[in-house]
This record gives C-alpha cells, structure tokens and sequence, in this order.
C-alpha cells in the first residue's frame, strides 16, 4: 500500500515533466527560428550593401582603365601620325632629287644626241674623202681598189707563211730532238727500275674439298649450315657438279676472302655446325681486318711514305682486295708511286710529295662500291678528310682528267698511272675491245639526230658530244645528253662511270671587207 502510494506520485510527476519539455522544447524552437530569420536577414541585407559597394568600386576601376587606355591609344597615335609625316616628307625629298637626277640625265640625253649627230656628219665627211683619195690612188695605179688588196694580201700571206714554216720546223726539229730523247729516257729507266707482280683475281674464289662427301656436311641439316655461311659472310656459296670444289661468288672481295678462309678451316676441322661456322667466321674476320691494317702499313714503309692517317692506311690494305682489269689496285698503286717518284728525281721535283700522292691516286676505289662518284673525286674527299695537303689531294683529283691538272707533280701521276696501266699484260682488256668500247661509245651518240660530232675520252671515262645548234636548242640540249646517257647503259658495259658532256655553240663569221 505505501509502495502504491510512493509511485503514483512518481509517474504524475514524470508525465508532468515529458508535458513540460515537449511544450518547453517547442518554445525554444519557435525562439531560435525567429532569432534564425532576423540573422538571415541581417546578413542578406549586409550582403547586398557589399555587392552595392563591390559594384560601385568596379566601375571605378573599369572606368579609371579605360581613361588610362584611351590616354596611352592616344598618345600611340600621336607617335604613329609623327613617324607617318616624316615618312612622308622623307618620300617628298626622294621625289624631287628623282626629279632633279631625272631632269640631268635628260640634259646629257640631248648632249649626246648632239655628239651623235655632230660624229655622223663627220664620219660622212670622212667616207667622202677617203672615197676620192681611192679613186685617185686607181687613177694613178690602173688598178682597182680589190686587185690592189689582193695583190697586197697575196704578197704578205707569202712572206708570212715562209717565215711560220721555217720557224714551226726548226721548233719541232728542237722538240723532237730534245723531249722524245729526254721522255723515253726517263720512262724507260722508271720502267726498268720498277718491278711489281701481277695478281688476276675475278669475282669468284674456289675452295677445293677433300672429297665429295664434304658437300653434304657444308650444306648440313635442312641447308642450316650454308645459309648460316652465305648470312655471315654475305658470299653465296655455289655447290654443284664440279668435282670436290665449293664456288664462292661476290662482288666484295675483302667478304670473299673472309668466306674462303673460313670455309678452308671448317673443312680442316671437321666440325661444321652453325655455332661453330659463327665462331670461325668472327675469327676469321678479325684477322683479315689486320692483315688489310698490316698490308697499308707495308705498302707505306716499302714506298718510304710515313705520317699518313690510320684511316688512309686501312683502306690502303682493303686495295689489295681490289682488281681493276684484273690488275690488282695495291700492286697498280705501289707501282705508280715507284714510276713517278723515277721521274721526279730526273725532273728535280718534290719525290716524296709524288709517291704520296702516287700511293693514294687510287684510294676511292675502295669505297667506290658504297659511294656515288667517280673514284678520283671519291679518293681527293677522302685525302682531303683525312688532312693531306693541297697539292696531294690535287694530284688524286686530276690523275683521270677529270679536274685539270694544274701542277707537275699532277701531271707525273697521270703518266705514271697511264705506264703502268698500258704495260703489256697487265689488264685482261685486249686492244680491240678497248678500241671496239670506244668507237660504239661514239656510234651511240652518233645516232642521235642533231649530234654533229662525238668524241671518246679519258680512256672512255668521258663521251663529249656537239649538237648542231640549227637543230638542237638550249632546253632541248640536257635532254639530248639524257637520252644519249640512258642509251649508254642499256647498251654498254663498264666499270665505273661516264661521264656525257654536251657542247652547242653558234658561231657567226662575217668578213670585213
């Protein structure tokens, strides 16, 4: 009974509480929502007093900048419109001294217009004298003007002529007696004095096998073995019919060589699988490199010729690798360097200077496989690159022909490269068929229309052409050496370059009479 009494009253009083905090907390609410609105307000209406005065200020500044712009446009302006008039006055000063120049030249215009005339009447005065001193001279001669000018013409050609002959033959008489002994003295001993072997090569080396069993075992499993050869060495190896032979084919020689050594070692070993033909042909490779660098060395120290550049002494040695007509470059180049340095100690000239360049004349055909142009040019840059003098580099350029030479020492290659190319059996090339080349070098261009003449050159490195200029115009001239050089190597063979060159000339005589 007293526990009932205790809680009632308790839960009366937790009603009342609940009642009067619900009521309580929706008073508060109302209170803070109000309070809420009027900051709302306050804030916006302070926000819009900002704007206001943000604005405000923002036109200022937009307006204080445009009033800074228009003052620098205007000032801008002002600067064009001063640099314009003095352009103009400048325009204005050029005009009158045009005119003043313009009004001078018209004066002496008129000036010579009147020297002109004043010459004319002259010259007039002249013709009429000398017309009647000719009739006079008629009169008194009984001979006309052009018998007498004949006469006189006949009379000095007679004497004139008379004079040439006699002094052209005591000339060649000289010439003949002195130059002729002098030159086959000095080529004779320069040839007696030279001794150079001779080595033929071609493009194609053979390798000779133990036995015919050796093909199968160089060709190997499925053709491994010689793809791998012909890929390393870039050589194709030919094996057919021949008995115990291997044919090894490239234009390269220095690759052959290496192809042919490699192939001889792998067939005296025995063991012939790709890792091992890998392993030779490195090898092999290597050794040829410095048998090419021991080579350019000998050649350099036989001939005396010391300070050249590795570089130059390594394709030095590549020449012997090198064949020309079959006449091997190395050997041609020692030679020609022998026969030159000969004739220059018999004319007292710079011997070393010439077997330098002797040595060298040829150096461009070790590279001319991989380089456009004729190998003179070729080996000039490559002295020239490599820090030659002047006069070595000149001598390489000119030993064809192909520049002029201009110094002795050039013109001694040039011999000594003609002697030892033209000695009896030293090229494969016969007589006839260098004479045969040349003359259907000439019928080629021959068969053009509007080619007057064509001349071979150079040992047929050169094909000079004259058009007719009745026939052949300027524009259509280059053409005409087209044509002429495509015909050339659809119909010819030859090694290197030639050179077309194409020559029109109007000529016009008149006779003063």
């Amino acid at each position: 009974m007293e526990q009932g009494n205790i809680i009632l009253p308790v839960l009366i009083s937790a009603i009342l509480c609940g009642i009067l905090g619900y009521y309580g907390r929706r008073y508060l609410e109302k209170i803070k929502t109000g309070t809420a609105e009027e900051l709302s307000k306050k804030i916006i209406e302070e926000a819009k007093e900002e704007a206001q005065k943000a604005k405000k200020e923002a036109i200022l500044e937009a307006k204080d900048e445009v009033y800074k712009e228009k003052t620098e446009f205007e000032r801008e302006f002002r600067n064009r419109r001063l640099e314009i008039e003095r352009l103009e006055a400048k325009l204005r000063q050029k005009e009158e001294n045009l005119d003043q120049k313009v009004s001078k030249l018209e004066k002496k215009e008129r000036e010579v217009q009147l020297f002109e005339e004043t010459l004319l009447n002259e010259k007039k005065e002249v013709d009429k004298l000398r017309l009647e001193q000719i009739k006079q001279l008629e009169s008194l001669s009984n001979l006309s003007r052009e018998e007498a000018k004949k006469l006189l013409m006949q009379s000095i050609e007679s004497e004139i002529r008379h004079e040439a002959n006699k002094m052209i033959k005591a000339i060649e008489d000289e010439a003949k007696d002195v130059a002729e002994k002098k030159a086959k003295w000095i080529i004779c001993n320069a040839i007696q004095r030279c001794s150079a072997d001779q080595v033929a090569e071609t493009t194609v080396s053979v390798v000779p096998l133990p036995s015919d069993e050796m093909k199968g075992r160089i060709i190997g499993r499925e053709g491994r073995n010689i793809r791998t050869i012909e890929n390393l060495t870039g050589v194709d190896l030919i094996i057919d019919d021949t008995p115990e032979a291997v044919i090894l084919s490239g234009f390269d020689p220095v690759k052959r060589e290496v192809a042919k050594l490699s192939l001889q070692r792998l067939i005296t070993d025995g063991r012939i699988h790709p890792a091992r033909i890998e392993e030779v042909i490195t090898k092999v490779q290597t050794e040829v490199e410095q048998s090419i660098k021991e080579e350019g060395e000998k050649s350099t120290f036989d001939l005396g010729v010391h300070g050249l550049n590795s570089e130059l002494i390594y394709l030095l040695g590549k020449l012997k690798f090198r064949t020309s007509y079959g006449q091997n470059v190395l050997h041609h180049s020692i030679e020609v360097a022998q026969i030159a340095g000969v004739m220059a100690s018999e004319l007292n000239v710079d011997v070393k200077l010439v077997k330098r360049a002797g040595l060298l004349h040829d150096l461009g055909k070790s590279v001319d496989s991989t380089v456009e142009g004729p190998h003179a040019s070729i080996g000039a840059d490559l002295a020239r690159k490599y820090g030659e003098s002047a006069d070595v580099i000149h001598a390489i350029a000119a030993h064809h022909g192909e520049v002029e030479p201009k110094t002795v020492e050039a013109i001694l290659i040039q011999a000594a490269d003609a002697v030892s190319a033209a000695r009896p059996g030293v090229r494969k090339e016969s007589l006839e068929n260098y004479v045969r080349r040349l003359e259907k070098l000439e019928a080629i261009a021959s068969s053009f229309r509007g080619v007057e003449k064509s001349y071979a050159i150079q040992a047929g490195r050169e094909l000079r052409v004259i058009a007719s200029s009745n026939e052949v115009d300027e524009a259509e001239l280059a053409a005409l050496g087209r044509e002429i050089a495509k015909r050339i190597e659809d119909e010819l063979e030859y090694p290197g370059q030639i050179r077309v060159t194409m020559i029109r000339e109007t000529r016009e005589i008149v006779y003063a009479k």
